[in-house]
């Protein structure tokens, strides 16, 4: 896992921070030794990171294990082993290295944000990120010849769009369908001239997006289109793209990052069983 040719290694990190950034979101900035070789895609670049259970000072993760380092985790006892959830890198720095993660905020429902709402300075995690930029770990890429970009997405991709617009070469016009639940949590995002962002606030209801999306007038020629969050938004979302406008699906990258009604631990046990294509738990 930490050899060369890997793309991603463990990383072993500390709380240096926090910030309420809205009603919903606390950001958590990270330092430690080992970010001097965290080298992010930008974009919607992942990583997972292992919280400790209750009890814990810090996650047991098996970092000697190397490349079979999955296997050696779930050997661990359920009740022992760190909890592993798929996160976004908002933004790392240099002088001196710094990564920041937002946690969307659920309160006690989920291991995650738990700990983040209860972080403190020196608290530990392990994470495992990429030490390339060539990672792999980006799931957004617009073909070249795409004339213009969708982007749909809840509060938990909220910091996957933010690196996704900060990535977005110029000249190239998106336009962007976010939902959060509470006014507060919109925030300012990268931009430029041909950026069309539109906000919505559910309070309660279910997410508006699919409808806007539906009954909006899109620009000609089939868009690249990134969608992200809520499973059955995911879906509503795709299925308008696909089946009623008639955009090739090779065209519309999709990623389910939560489902309502099921746990995270749920969805990884849907993920380890092959039932769900992606991994499970991001930004909970």
């Amino acid at each position: 896992m930490t050899t060369s040719e890997n793309p991603f290694r463990f990383f072993h990190l500390h709380v240096l921070r926090t910030e309420q950034i809205g009603p919903g979101f606390v950001r958590v900035t990270f330092g430690g030794e080992d970010l001097k070789a965290f080298v992010s895609d930008g974009r919607d670049q992942r990583l997972k990171l292992f919280f400790p259970q209750p009890g814990q000072d810090e996650p047991v993760v098996p970092v000697e294990a190397g490349d079979d380092w999955f296997a050696a985790w779930m050997a661990i006892d359920a009740g022992e082993r760190g909890i592993m959830r798929t996160y976004t890198a908002r933004d790392a720095r240099r002088d001196p290295d710094e990564l920041d993660i937002d946690f969307a905020m659920h309160g006690d429902t989920g291991p995650a944000s738990r700990w983040a709402a209860n972080a403190v300075p020196g608290a530990r995690l392990v994470a495992i990120g990429p030490q390339r930029t060539d990672n792999g770990g980006a799931d957004f890429a617009p073909p070249k010849d795409a004339p213009w970009v969708l982007v749909a997405a809840d509060e938990t991709a909220l910091p996957a769009v933010e690196g996704i617009l900060r990535w977005l070469p110029g000249g190239l016009p998106a336009h962007v369908w976010l939902s959060v639940a509470h006014d507060g949590d919109r925030r300012e995002l990268p931009g430029r001239a041909g950026t069309n962002v539109r906000w919505f606030v559910r309070n309660g209801s279910g997410d508006p997006i699919p409808e806007a999306i539906a009954a909006a007038d899109l620009p000609e020629g089939t868009p690249y289109a990134w969608i992200a969050g809520e499973a059955s938004m995911v879906r509503a979302v795709r299925r308008n793209l696909v089946r009623d406008r008639g955009y090739d699906r090779k065209s519309v990258t999709f990623t389910g990052y939560w489902r309502r009604g099921a746990t995270d631990d749920d969805l990884l046990v849907e993920s380890l069983a092959g039932q769900e294509p992606h991994l499970p738990g991001k930004d909970d």
